[in-house]
């Protein structure tokens, strides 16, 4: 099965831009349609964001598309979240996801639910 680690955390200022990868190994990145999700201290996991297994669909929770840019690297086996303009709100352990049904991610506007999940990296944002 495909095995993701997430990467690019840390401690960031309030109006910084962050860069998260996510690095895929096991099986061809290229089958999976991949997602980011975040969850906040004491809240539930949320989507944020998530792109087709091609690149040519991306999907946005509401109020993220703007400051959240999703995007991957089928040749590097990778995908990325780059976040611009964080706010303390931001703060939270992200987390990627992969799954192979391309189709159930497009058309549920990028929820999925997936399959293969990494082990998250936390971005904290100080004021």
């Amino acid at each position: 099965q495909i095995q993701l680690v997430e990467s690019g955390g840390g401690l960031v200022q309030t109006g910084d831009s962050v860069s998260l990868s996510c690095t895929a190994s096991g099986r061809p990145f290229s089958n999976y349609a991949m997602g980011w999700f975040r969850q906040a201290p004491g809240k539930e996991r949320e989507f944020v964001a998530a792109i087709s297994w091609g690149g040519s669909n991306t999907f946005y929770a509401d109020g993220m598309e703007g400051r959240f840019t999703i995007s991957r690297d089928n040749a590097k086996s990778a995908g990325y979240l780059q976040i611009d303009s964080v706010k303390p709100e931001d703060t939270a352990v992200y987390f990627c996801a992969a799954d192979r049904d391309n189709h159930k991610v497009v058309i549920t506007g990028g929820r999925g639910p997936f399959a293969y999940w990494g082990q998250g990296t936390l971005v904290t944002v100080s004021s």
